[in-house]
This record gives structure tokens, C-alpha cells and sequence, in this order.
């Protein structure tokens, strides 16, 4: 195992709490990893060869069966990748992975994957004098945006847009602008690159990669046949040897990075200073002070005032991407703390339970993702516990119920970077079909979860539990959502209806009067025929529920609006997460009528089989949150 204890700064005072935690930086060649056991304290760094294993979990995992003390819980890796939900391929080595199933794998309770240049922009700030070089502008400012842009194996776009007391990165695939050339010199190179690829990307020569395709098209317009190929000894021979065609390409190289990085420039309006970083830049620092790489950056034309100010630096430490991840998951766990502290408070008060809550206590710590995902009924089971038992340990912590405590301990466990919305594409694999639709589903539920009006809910079940009457409308997609409801609320005791037909709902809700509810759904709020029905209902004395999108003509004409703020195009394509956030918002419903309808003593009006109607609701409503969580 490789290691370098000189490049990250070591300490054993101040350390985490819940031990060390895994930062890692796998590149196209090598895996560089570090455990830090305080802000910024680093121990025990290890550069691992890629080629030597079979993948992620394998080069991590040699990585932990190294290191002395104990196994680290919390881990992110910076990825030489695009990172667009659970599933990875890497583009420069032959590796695909799932982040949850390689977390799953390691035994740990994070795992944070990110962009190496996003990681890398997380460590600008801090740092230190000595870890950059400024070589052009003036003063950065404190407050505005900062670019990163850094040629190696490709060429990578980053930057940090101030968010209050923090940073926020700027994911990009900027390398892959259509290269343009600045002068003869780079169209030669161009025109040459034109014979190998028709589009011909910016990171295609600005480069490793780039370098030797420079020096080869230099020499061809000279009329020579020499070839190297390898980027290194292109930096050999122009750095050591003063072979001058190896020289102008270096300088070319630098030319054409100081326009890139112009261009990010102009683009953020970075006036908080361009950074230039990677393993290439820093074996050129010597060279590029006295390259074209300043000339082409200030070569703005119009612009050159404005981009002559911004100060460029270039980042000298090797360490950015560890850093960087570091500063990463730091934020995560500051932002997840409740389930950290959850977890602590349990192992504390462990003598404090009886010692069937022990057990449930026990299963907590030792399988939190497992209590996470199943059931009461199989908590229950694998504790060896009764199902009460379980609700009397989580209300022992102060929560309402296994839902309550499930929504905590979930703020924590995330696997990933937050899930955003990723693009299903043409040619997906199964598997990264599974893993984008479920993470597309899984974010709109979090966001619906954190955004919806509690007020509003709770006026909605007002109304619902105190119903004469209740009827469902929803047309094509939200007819599945009105059927469900009627099943739902029926079982209650409570007449309802479904209506399905724009027209027949018209007519419904002119036989309706005070007393009655109707429950409008509509993906859009806009269909002219559910807001005649909508007035119908309204001018008839009923209230009127609207699930519905935000701000939409329902949601305004509605008594109570539960607003979904989902976009999802509905005029060619069948609607699918919005399906499922309306179905969802049915549960709420039910379950909150549910519990309206307990008597003071606990016991159900309707006994038995709205007992059993709860349970099924409740195991329904806790699954969904658990996934979304």
C-alpha cells in the first residue's frame, strides 16, 4: 500500500466522535485514500493502483483491511465521473457500481459519492497560502463566485456559488464545450484533431491526452514524422530538455487552458477568482507563469477589462479531491445530525430499557437501514419482541410512533449525494432503469414530504372525519387516485363515491349540500370540466379538497388546497410520479381520518375491521416514507 504521509496534515486531539471517517479520490489510474479523524486531520494516506483490482468495493476495501484502529462508518469518494443517481460507470476505467449496494457492502452507514472537480472546489476555500500561487489580477472578491477548471485525464468545470454561511457547488461537463481556436496556431490543431473526430470537444486537447495530439499536429505542419505518446514525456522533453517543438505545444496547451478558463470567467461572472488545478497543471507550474496562459486569458476583447481583474491561481496542493470530499460529507452529517445524535441517545440509554426494548434497541444500532425499510410486524420478529413493544421503545425516545422514528433515524442514512431528478435515456440498462425511476420517485416524495402545509392537512382531515358525504373526482391519470380514495373512506363508514366521468361529476356535485366533502384531483388544476364541478359542488354548500398542482385555478377556488409543486409534462406522456404523490396524499388522508375516529380510550368506533384498515394504512404510509427518506 502506498503511502504519503507528508502531503495531508496529521493530528490525534479534537477527533470525531463516532470514530474516523473514509475519504477517498479514485481517479482513472489510482484510488487515493485518507481517514480524517478531526476537521481537516488526516491519517494514515494510501495510493492504491486501479489497475490491481476488480473495482470500487474491492480497491476500498484493501484499502480498510490496512489501516490500524477502528472501521470508519461515514465515507465519500470523489469519482473522475459524472454522478447521476445510485448507479456508476466510470468513463475512464471499465467499472460500474451501485453506491448503496458498495455502502451496503463496507458495513457503513454513509456513503457520499461526488465529482472529483466538486470535491475539489469544496477545498478551495480553505486553502492555505502556500497551496496556490496567484499569477494574474487583482483582489478576488470575498463574496462572489469562484471557477475551477483543470486539464488531466480530461478536462474538468467546476465552481462554488455563495450560499449564506456555505458553499454551493457547481456540477458540470464543461470540458465537453465545442473547442474553438484562439489563433493559426490552435486552428493547425484543430484542423488536424478534424481528421480523427468530427466534433472535436475542448478536453480533447486541453489535456494529457490533448498534449501529445498538440505536439503531433505541430509536427505534421512541419513536415515531421516524429511520435510520442506519451503526455509525460512531452513534459520531459520541453521541461528538461528544451526540445522547442515539445515547448510550443506545452505553450499552446497553456494558451488554449487560459481561453478555457476565460470563458468559465465570463460565463459565472467568477469574480471571486478562477482556479486552475490538476495533476498536469501542478507539473507545469513552473511554465505556465511565463506561458500565453495569462495573454489568452485577458484576450477577452470587449471583455478584457473585465476579465483582466479576476485573479487566476493555480492550485499547487495534490490533495484537493480528498479535502474536498471531506468538506462534503462534513456538511452532510452536520445537516443530518438529528440521526446521529438518535443513535447515540439509544447506545447511552441502553441501561435505562427494559430488557425487551434492548433488544428492539440492539436490532437499531446494529441494522439501522433494515429497521429503516421493514414493517413493524418484522421489526417486531427479528427483535423477538411484541409489536408494542417497539412502539413503546420509539415513544421512550420522545417520538409519537415507529413512523415518527423512522423519519429521524432516516435524515442520516442517506447512500447518496441528496437524489435529484436523473434523465432516463435511450439504451439504459435495466438496472440503472430501476435505480433512476426509484430515485426520481424517491426525491419528489422527500420534497412533497418537506413541503406540504401541515395546516392544510390538517384542515383536510377536519373535514373529511366530520363528512356526511364524501366524493372523489379525478379524470384518466387521477382516476386512479379517486378509485383508491373511495375503497379507503368507504370503509370508514363513510358514504363515498367515485367519479371518474367529467360529466356525471358535474352532475353529482349539484346533488350535494352542506356537510358533504368532494375530493378534486388533478394533476394540473386547469381542466375546465373538474372546475365547473369544483363550483358546483362550492355553490352547493360541500367543501372542496383539491389535490392539485401549486397556485393552479383548482388549488385557488379550492377550501382546502393540498398544493403538490411537481412538474411533470402531461399533454404526450402518461403521468408518474404525480400518480404516486396523489395516491400517497390519499394515505395521508386516510390514516389521519383513521385516527380522528379513536375514541379517548384508544378503541376504534368501527373496532375490528377498521382496525385492521389503520394497521394496513399505517404499514402502507411508513413503507413510503421510508423509501422516500
Amino acid at each position: 500500500m502506498g503511502r504519503n504521509d507528508e502531503s495531508l496534515k496529521l493530528a490525534r486531539v479534537g477527533t470525531y466522535a463516532a470514530g474516523p471517517r473514509l475519504v477517498a479520490n479514485i481517479g482513472a489510474t489510482t484510488a487515493r485514500f485518507a481517514l480524517e479523524v478531526a476537521p481537516g486531520a488526516f491519517e494514515q494516506p494510501a495510493n492504491l493502483p486501479c489497475a490491481d483490482y476488480s473495482g470500487v468495493e474491492a480497491v476500498c476495501r484493501a484499502y480498510l483491511e490496512g489501516i490500524d484502529g477502528p472501521r470508519p462508518l461515514h465515507a465519500a469518494m470523489a469519482l473522475s465521473n459524472p454522478i447521476d443517481g445510485d448507479i456508476v460507470r466510470m468513463t475512464n476505467r471499465d467499472w460500474q457500481f451501485s453506491i448503496e449496494a458498495v455502502r451496503g457492502a463496507l458495513g457503513m452507514h454513509t456513503l457520499l459519492a461526488v465529482n472529483d472537480f466538486v470535491a475539489m472546489a469544496m477545498a478551495l476555500p480553505k486553502l492555505t497560502p502556500n497551496e496556490k500561487r496567484l499569477i494574474g489580477g487583482s483582489e478576488a472578491h470575498a463574496e462572489g463566485v469562484i471557477g475551477l477548471i483543470g486539464a488531466s485525464t480530461g478536462l474538468g468545470v467546476s465552481a462554488l456559488i455563495p450560499n449564506g454561511e456555505r458553499w454551493a457547488t457547481l456540477a458540470s461537463e464543461g470540458g465537453h464545450m465545442a473547442f474553438s481556436p484562439a489563433n493559426e496556431t490552435e486552428l493547425i490543431v484543430l484542423r488536424h484533431a478534424w481528421r480523427r473526430w468530427s466534433h472535436v470537444s475542448s478536453e480533447r486537447l486541453i489535456s494529457a491526452p490533448g498534449l501529445v495530439l498538440i505536439r503531433e499536429a505541430l509536427a505534421a505542419d512541419e513536415g515531421l514524422t516524429v511520435h510520442i505518446d506519451s503526455p509525460d514525456e512531452v513534459l520531459r522533453r520541453g521541461l528538461l530538455e528544451g526540445d522547442a517543438l515539445s515547448r510550443r505545444a506545452l505553450d499552446c496547451l497553456c494558451g488554449m487552458l487560459g481561453t478555457a478558463a476565460a470563458n468559465v470567467a465570463v460565463m459565472l461572472n467568477a469574480t471571486g477568482g478562477i482556479y486552475v488545478g490538476s495533476a498536469l497543471v501542478r507539473g507545469l507550474a513552473g511554465f505556465i507563469e511565463q506561458s500565453s496562459f495569462r495573454r489568452a486569458f485577458e484576450d477577452k476583447g470587449r471583455y478584457t477589462g473585465f476579465v483582466s481583474r479576476i485573479p487566476t491561481y493555480l492550485v499547487l496542493s495534490d490533495q484537493t479531491g480528498l479535502c474536498g470530499a471531506a468538506e462534503v460529507l462534513r456538511n452532510h452529517l452536520q445537516d443530518h445530525a438529528d440521526s446521529g445524535q438518535l443513535l447515540e441517545r439509544i447506545r447511552a440509554g441502553m441501561d435505562s430499557l427494559s430488557p425487551a426494548e434492548r433488544r428492539v434497541a440492539s436490532l437499531v444500532l446494529e441494522q439501522p437501514r433494515t429497521v429503516l425499510n421493514d414493517p413493524v410486524a418484522e421489526i417486531a420478529a427479528k427483535a423477538e419482541v411484541s409489536q408494542p413493544t417497539v412502539i413503546r421503545f420509539c415513544r421512550s425516545l420522545g417520538m409519537q410512533g415507529l413512523s415518527d422514528f423512522k423519519l429521524k433515524l432516516a435524515s442520516g442514512l442517506t447512500a447518496a449525494v441528496p437524489v435529484r431528478h436523473s434523465q432516463v435515456r435511450i439504451g439504459d440498462p435495466g438496472s440503472e432503469l430501476v435505480a433512476k425511476i426509484f430515485n426520481n420517485t424517491s426525491s419528489a416524495i422527500t420534497k412533497l414530504r418537506d413541503q406540504l402545509d401541515g395546516a392544510a392537512i390538517e384542515r383536510a382531515i377536519d373535514l373529511l372525519a366530520a363528512a356526511r358525504r364524501i366524493e372523489l373526482y379525478g379524470v384518466g391519470n387521477s382516476s386512479v387516485a379517486a378509485l383508491d380514495g373511495q375503497h379507503k373512506f368507504f370503509r370508514f363508514s363513510i358514504p363515498s363515491n367515485a367519479y371518474i366521468d367529467s360529466h356525471i361529476q358535474l352532475m353529482a356535485a349539484r346533488l350535494l349540500g352542506p356537510g358533504d366533502v368532494v375530493v378534486a384531483i388533478s394533476k394540473s388544476g386547469s381542466l375546465a370540466e373538474t372546475l365547473q364541478a369544483a363550483d358546483a359542488a362550492l355553490q352547493a354548500g360541500a367543501a372542496v379538497i383539491a389535490i392539485t398542482a401549486a397556485g393552479s385555478a383548482l388549488a385557488q377556488r379550492a377550501t382546502v388546497a393540498l398544493e403538490v409543486a411537481h412538474p411533470e409534462e402531461g399533454a404526450g406522456y402518461l403521468s408518474m410520479v404525480s400518480r404516486i404523490l396523489h395516491l400517497l396524499l390519499i394515505d395521508v388522508l386516510a390514516v389521519g381520518v383513521a385516527m380522528r375516529r379513536i375514541t379517548a380510550t384508544g378503541e376504534l368506533v368501527e373496532e375490528r375491521a377498521l382496525q385492521r384498515e389503520l394497521e394496513s394504512l399505517q404499514a402502507r404510509f411508513e413503507a413510503l416514507i421510508s423509501h422516500a427518506s
